[in-house]
């Protein structure tokens, strides 16, 4: 349990808004480390982990062609990602993750790359706010992948205006 997560689980629940995940290079320590606080279970939906490629399509329902021209890390599959999980989950906020671990590069980019999106609730507009960003991680693939989530419960924080 980390302190991030505690922080979210609190200010989820002081709003009354939900949140899902979908996962890729954190392979499910995002949701479990969500879960870990006690009390998360009135904010936390849930979540998609989409290691395969195929999984991203058939579960986020990320653009199959998308994947096949571009690959799966990048900042558009991230936010495939991050709606898809938001609307099958039916939550108000979500985050994803992905990215590369190691040993090698995947589709281009670097190890310790992760790309990270966070989509809000549409508050009467067509589309919901989009968040994206790029982070370089340094490390063996544990240390990428604490780095990873810790840096997803933030950003979930901080761009849903609830950790303020």
């Amino acid at each position: 349990m980390t302190d991030t997560a505690v922080r979210l689980v609190k200010e989820f629940t002081r709003r009354s808004v939900t949140l899902a995940v979908c996962e890729s290079i954190t392979g499910g320590a995002i949701g479990a480390a969500i879960t870990s606080v006690p009390g998360a279970s009135a904010v936390f939906r849930g979540g998609l982990i989409t290691y395969a490629r195929d999984l991203k399509s058939s579960l986020a329902k990320v653009d199959p062609k998308l994947i096949a021209d571009e690959g799966v890390v990048n900042e558009l599959t991230a936010f495939q990602m991050a709606r898809g999980a938001r609307l099958a989950c039916h939550a108000d906020w979500a985050v994803a993750t992905t990215g590369v671990a190691g040993p090698t590069t995947t589709d281009g980019a670097e190890v310790g790359t992760v790309w990270f999106a966070v989509v809000g609730p549409s508050m009467g507009m067509s589309n919901p706010p989009v968040y994206t960003e790029r982070r370089q991680f340094e490390g063996d693939r544990q240390a990428i992948r604490e780095q990873a989530v810790e840096h997803a419960l933030a950003m979930l924080l901080r761009v849903s205006g609830l950790g303020e």
